[in-house]
């Protein structure tokens, strides 16, 4: 599209993404410098904020609306962590001066969809053209009861550890969408690839936890490095049993051919899902928030005293040796 058709910034928000300000009377129709926002009585705010970035988050060739959700999920996710219910997210976007509109527009239409399925508007934001890859940040805003936030300190020796979903999938995922996992079948490579594109934020479990879990966040650099933010935050270490780790049909098969993997399983991120350390005779009122979610949760560990320290344990109770515990920038 030559440079002086491009629709300028007014332009694309209004295009864009004042429709998806619609439901959120305080967004005022994106027409402001800011929003309004009356929280609930009784509750506080929780804020939350994440960015993506084109060959770190995700890559070049990922569908736009794809990516969009997976901004706002990734989000969502956290949220889910700290039992709090969405409501709505202020967004920052850089696009390149040469991105299509129409990847534009397919990325707002993810947002749309994501909004109507998890039940959250547009507030405000920021767009902005610069060189480099694309780049977006997100803000979400949810609400808890005054005074229940779950947070990441307040796990306890003698506490059940545990985790929702599957894990492993997301690292795997990338894996797959790099074309590195060939000896996998059609099926279930677009399993992986599918997990590591869209992440399934854990609401329904988050906001049962609020008065049962002790901390609770969720698995997005690594299963073994976010357990290690957990245990450094509450000052206790943690024990996990690899073979009693939830996994899929397609991780399954992956561990199978290679072994190796199992690192890439515990440290490689992308995941999503909450991990949550709970009374051990909490166990029932767990099972029965799973089964009313209709999310798998399952025990994969204990926390310990701090002097134990932080160890995956395989099938004979031996520590595992993992030359990285997750992801990091730096």
């Amino acid at each position: 599209m030559p440079a002086q058709d491009r629709p300028d910034e007014f332009s694309l928000i209004e295009k864009l993404f004042a429709p998806l300000a619609a439901g959120a009377p305080g967004a005022l129709g994106l027409t402001d410098d800011a929003a309004v926002f009356a929280p609930t009585a009784g509750m506080e705010t929780v804020l939350t904020v994440d960015a993506i970035v084109e060959g770190v988050h995700f890559l070049p060739d990922d569908p736009a609306g794809n990516v969009a959700r997976k901004l706002l999920r990734v989000n969502l996710s956290d949220l889910a962590a700290k039992g709090a219910t969405p409501r709505g997210y202020l967004l920052v976007t850089s696009w390149r001066p040469d991105t299509p509109l129409s990847w534009m527009e397919a990325f707002a239409e993810g947002l749309r969809l994501d909004q109507a399925e998890f039940g959250l508007s547009l507030w405000g934001g920021d767009t902005v053209s610069a060189p480099g890859p694309l780049s977006f940040s997100l803000t979400a805003i949810g609400e808890v009861p005054r005074g229940w936030m779950i947070r990441r300190g307040g796990a306890r020796p003698g506490d059940a550890l545990y985790l929702t979903g599957t894990v492993g999938d997301g690292a795997l995922g990338l894996l797959a969408a790099r074309g590195e996992l060939g000896f996998l079948g059609e099926a279930e490579s677009a399993a992986l690839i599918r997990r590591y594109r869209l992440p399934e934020p854990r609401l329904g479990v988050g906001l049962r936890l609020r008065e049962l879990a002790h901390a609770a966040l969720d698995v997005s650099d690594g299963l073994m490095a976010d357990l290690g933010h957990m245990c450094a935050v509450s000052g206790v270490g943690a024990r996990v049993e690899v073979e009693r780790l939830p996994l899929s049909a397609a991780a399954r098969r992956v561990l199978e051919a290679r072994p190796g993997l199992i690192e890439t399983v515990l440290g490689g991120g992308d995941d999503y899902e909450l991990l949550f350390a709970a009374p051990q005779q909490a166990a029932g009122e767990i099972a029965e928030i799973a089964a009313a979610a209709q999310v798998p949760v399952t025990r994969i560990g204990e926390i310990r005293p701090a002097g134990e320290g932080i160890a995956a344990l395989d099938v004979h109770g031996q520590k595992l040796s993992l030359k990285r515990a997750g992801f990091r920038h730096f």
